[in-house]
């Protein structure tokens, strides 16, 4: 800080002190250095790195730049590159030093790029630099050596730390003066062949981490001293992000997290200290004299690889594009939606790299604390999503339990459904099942202890759908008691038992509900045989999606474990019920609120909201039918990959690029220059409904301009920006939308949208394990009107639950002519998305 504010001063040059969240935003610290009109900055590596990235490939930025001084790291010969093509203008000087020599003794200007890396240079006045050997020699050019420095500038020595003086600081051999002294810097360097001073890094343990000097003992004295640690060593490994600190550590009896091993060193170290990674070992390996062999330390395995099943996709497209950008900048292979961004490795320098990159994605104007403020993917996407609504003018009510009375509105997604059942009273199109197949030493009284406690924990599934003058309303049940009696089958093994219990779902698939009267779940069960059993769950589809029967399933298993186990629900309850969903909805969508999206799908739809021109073999039929075939594709993984790259190439998702494509199919098929296409979302962008069973999903309308013959790669930029826009708007639920535009109705066609592209990307019903030993496997079986079964079989952990069936009619909700099912898999994963026509 002296050389840096006084030297200038000294010189009448004004100086520039930027405030903390400018020096530690990118973004920030760009607009202060061109506001100010700064010529000189002097920074570490790795924030040059952020401030360069943020510049992007634009040279126009920062035209009063001329000189960039590096100094506190070693100078990565990529980031000099980058420097160099983004900002011609500046000269680019790479400084060496530390504090025990007056801060930097060498310097070297940047004229070229050669590797192995780039030079420190030469000294600077008054300053002398030796390259010894172990005997204080100097060695020839090209030969490795300690990096000695003498001169003007070295200290006398540490206060109070006479024995760490002795070691560091020794009498100089080479000056006549016996008070000059040498500062063995344990930084090891050589001659090049012209002079300059080639920097090759540490001789001892300690090591720069983001230009701080980071004594790794140190870092290890602090993790010995925690009481689940018996041994620890920490090393410093660099990858493309730079370098981290990695603790590398051996538990005793009781294992700790990784989480809670980081928050006690942030309450005895500084920021830069605490390690990015943890490694439990069982042993270290040792060298010969019983050392810890640092380079034999295991490298870190990928953040988020953990659990046998890998951490939890993301449930929409934001949070799709954010793990995508926490994946790269991150350099991890997979990102769960609750995974911490420190605990996978992050960093504040990585932290303001993912911010920049979202702000770019998303065009929000994000600061970098939020991050810090909401560290997960999920929360993260919550803070977008109401940052973009913001900006839309749009206010979100707060999501609260509603006023207690006799009768509840339904929500717009709820009404629709229902004005459809009155008009197909005996209808069973939207009756949704799941079907589970149990085997060996079954508690029946716990089962049946567990789904009334779902159906206590969800008001949905004891709500009844009345109607006053013709207007719908809905009414909790204050008790719905499930009993389990058994029905007797005859002994049905193996693949007999399978289609007996697919006989039993698909007759009770065709009962109809009468939701003015019964509850709109039922529940069966029968014995196949000895210790093999069927559950059979069937609910309208008014009261839960996908997402729900995931919950359901979900719940299921935790409850049945612990009810077993003699334990109480481990499930928190519930913070809101659906019914508290419905009237914040109707409050959300009234007055500015509902006009200001509107405004916005006026917007994006236009007047002229032409159907899709779509080439058809024979005329449509004046009324829509339920006919249709359904046909599957299998995408070759490598095939998969390539569409993943290309999307974290254009800040995209693999949905948004997979649907460019389509709609560039759409385009040539029809000619239009605008395609609208539909898509179901989950529709659950706030935390309180994400554990809820109920019916959110919404159809969102994705416009996309196609005119002027654009570039693929353009293409995806275009459909990026529409499909933000429509989920910073998804607000409006589209039986809504079709009230409020009115357009024209066509019974042979749906209005809007005629075309659904959907990316299956629910969360799984994960299954937990039970105690009880038997040879398990699931399957996860659609019924389709038609009664064809598609399978896909996939093994499971030992559990109570040994199959699962889904019978799926839903057809009735978008009458269709054609469908396709499209399955994509890829490194262990299934990418599946449907389209209808």
């Amino acid at each position: 800080s002296v050389w840096q504010i006084f030297g200038p001063l000294l010189q009448g040059v004004p100086i520039r002190i930027v405030p903390d969240e400018a020096s530690a935003d990118p973004r920030l610290l760009v607009q202060a250095l061109e506001t100010g009109r700064v010529t000189r900055m002097v920074l570490v590596p790795s924030l040059l790195r952020a401030i360069v990235e943020s510049l992007g490939p634009s040279s126009d930025r920062l035209p009063d730049l001329r000189q960039c001084v590096s100094s506190g790291e070693a100078l990565p010969l990529d980031l000099a590159k980058a420097c160099m093509e983004r900002l011609p203008h500046t000269s680019l000087i790479n400084l060496y030093g530390s504090s025990e020599v007056a801060a930097d003794v060498t310097f070297h200007e940047v004229r070229e790029t050669r590797p192995p890396s780039i030079p420190i240079g030469r000294p600077i006045a008054n300053t002398q630099i030796y390259i010894l050997d172990s005997r204080l020699r100097p060695v020839p050019v090209g030969v490795a050596g300690g990096l000695y420095v003498g001169g003007d500038g070295v200290a006398l020595g540490y206060r109070g730390r006479p024995d760490l003086t002795v070691e560091r600081f020794l009498p100089d051999p080479f000056r006549g003066d016996a008070a000059a002294r040498l500062y063995r810097t344990g930084d090891l360097a050589r001659y090049a062949l012209d002079g300059t001073i080639e920097y090759l890094g540490r001789s001892d343990h300690q090591v720069k981490v983001r230009g701080y000097r980071v004594e790794l003992g140190e870092v290890e004295a602090a993790l010995a001293a925690h009481p689940a640690i018996r041994e620890s060593a920490v090393a410093a490994r660099k990858d493309s992000v730079g370098t981290r600190l990695v603790a590398y550590v051996r538990f005793g009896d009781t294992p700790c997290a990784a989480a809670d091993l980081r928050d006690y060193l942030h309450a005895r170290l500084p920021e830069y200290m605490v390690p990015s990674l943890y490694v439990p070992v069982k042993e270290f390996p040792l060298t010969p004299n019983g050392k810890v062999d640092r380079s034999a330390l295991p490298d870190p395995e990928p953040a988020g690889s953990e659990s046998p099943e890998g951490p939890e996709a993301p449930r929409s497209e934001v949070e799709a594009l954010i793990a995508g950008i926490w994946s790269e900048v991150l350099q991890v292979q997979r990102v769960g939606v609750h995974e911490d961004f420190f605990d996978l490795g992050g960093h504040s320098l990585l932290a303001t790299r993912a911010v920049s990159r979202i702000r770019d994605s998303f065009g929000v104007e994000l600061p970098l604390r939020a991050l810090f403020e909401a560290p997960t993917v999920a929360g993260l996407a919550e803070r977008i999503e109401s940052e973009r609504r913001a900006a839309g003018g749009i206010t979100t009510p707060p999501l609260r339990k509603a006023e207690p009375r006799d009768r509840y509105p339904l929500s717009f997604q709820q009404q629709r459904l229902w004005f459809v059942q009155q008009l197909q009273p005996a209808a069973s199109h939207y009756n949704v099942q799941r079907a589970l197949r149990m085997s060996g030493d079954l508690d029946i009284e716990s089962l049946s202890r567990a789904l009334n406690e779902i159906v206590r924990r969800h008001e949905s599934l004891r709500t009844i759908f009345v109607s006053e003058e013709g207007e719908p309303s809905s009414r909790v049940l204050p008790d719905f008691p499930i009993t389990l009696p058994i029905e007797e089958e005859e002994d049905h093994p193996g693949e007999a038992g399978e289609r007996r219990v697919l006989e039993i779902a698909r007759e009770e698939a065709r009962i109809p509900f009468d939701l003015s009267r019964e509850a709109p779940l039922r529940v069966r069960f029968a014995r196949l045989g000895p210790g093999d059993h069927a559950l059979i769950l069937t609910l309208h589809h008014i009261v839960c999606d996908a997402w729900s029967l995931a919950v359901l399933i979900r719940e299921l298993s935790s409850l049945y474990e612990a009810f077993t186990a003699g334990r109480e629900s481990p499930l928190p309850e519930l913070p809101i019920q659906y019914r508290d969903y419905a009237v914040w909805q109707r409050q959300l969508l009234t007055g500015e609120g509902l006009a200001r999206l509107l405004s916005y799908w006026r917007g994006v739809l236009g007047s002229d909201r032409t159907h899709l021109a779509l080439k058809t073999d024979r005329p449509r039929p004046p009324v829509q039918t339920f006919g249709g075939a359904h046909y599957s594709q299998r995408i070759p993984g490598a095939v998969s990959e390539r569409l993943e790259t290309v999307s974290r190439e254009e800040g995209a998702t693999l949905f948004m690029t997979l649907l460019a494509g389509f709609q560039a199919l759409l385009a040539r098929e029809t000619g239009q220059a605008k395609i609208v296409v539909g898509t179901d979302i989950a529709s659950r962008s706030r935390s309180e409904t994400e554990n809820m069973i109920g019916f959110f999903v919404n159809l969102l309308v994705i416009s996309t301009d196609v005119s002027g013959n654009p570039g693929f790669r353009e293409l995806v930029g275009r459909v990026r920006e529409s499909a933000l826009g429509a989920y910073a708007h998804q607000d409006l639920p589209f039986e809504k939308l079709v009230e409020e535009l009115r357009p024209e109705r066509d019974l042979s066609r749906n209005p809007l949208v005629q075309v659904l592209f959907v990316m299956q990307n629910i969360p799984s019903a994960k299954v937990r394990s039970c105690s009880r030993p038997a040879h398990l496997r699931w399957w996860h079986a659609s019924t389709s009107r038609s009664s064809s079964t598609t399978r896909t079989r996939a093994s499971l952990p030992t559990g109570f639950i040994t199959r699962l069936f889904s019978t799926h009619r839903r057809f009735g909700a978008w009458p269709s002519a054609i469908s396709g099912c499209f399955r994509v898999r890829a490194r262990g994963r299934t990418h599946g998305w449907r389209t209808w026509k």
